[in-house]
């Protein structure tokens, strides 16, 4: 798959291995639920207490690629590369938590269970309320 393909192509896998970027460059790799959105454009959603996000407020690039649950990349594939803005409401913020809960189903609130007893008691670290708008470049 070359060209704009690929691109719609990274928002209908299952999972995909989402590279951010450290202030030093060097990438960090993780894996992640992704929906299509209009425009040719996908999301994901994420913790605004993530590293995942703080990384995208320093560097809003990004690299995707599909990948198991694990992260592991799927041989054979390419990378995509995007561009990101994080939002916290509006309508790509609803649009991104309705196709997320549509896509993956009961893995949602299972997901937010383990995600809460992983981090008990280490403050206070919100579930899925930032949202991340990936603008795919071909």
């Amino acid at each position: 798959m070359t060209g704009s393909n690929a691109e719609l192509a990274i928002s209908q896998e299952k999972y995909v291995s989402a590279a951010t970027f450290r202030k030093t460059g060097a990438a960090v790799a993780t894996a992640i639920w992704i929906v299509p959105l209009d425009g040719g454009r996908a999301g994901l959603l994420t913790s605004s207490a993530s590293g995942k996000a703080k990384r995208l407020r320093n560097n809003p690039s990004v690299t995707l690629q599909p990948s198991d649950v694990r992260g592991r990349v799927k041989a054979g594939t390419a990378p995509v590369a995007g561009t990101v803005e994080l939002v916290t409401s509006g309508p790509d913020f609803e649009a991104i938590t309705s196709r997320v809960k549509a896509k993956y189903g009961l893995m949602v609130p299972i997901m937010r269970l383990v995600d809460s007893a992983r981090h008990r008691g280490k403050g206070p670290f919100p579930y899925a309320d930032t949202g991340v708008v990936i603008t795919l470049q071909g």
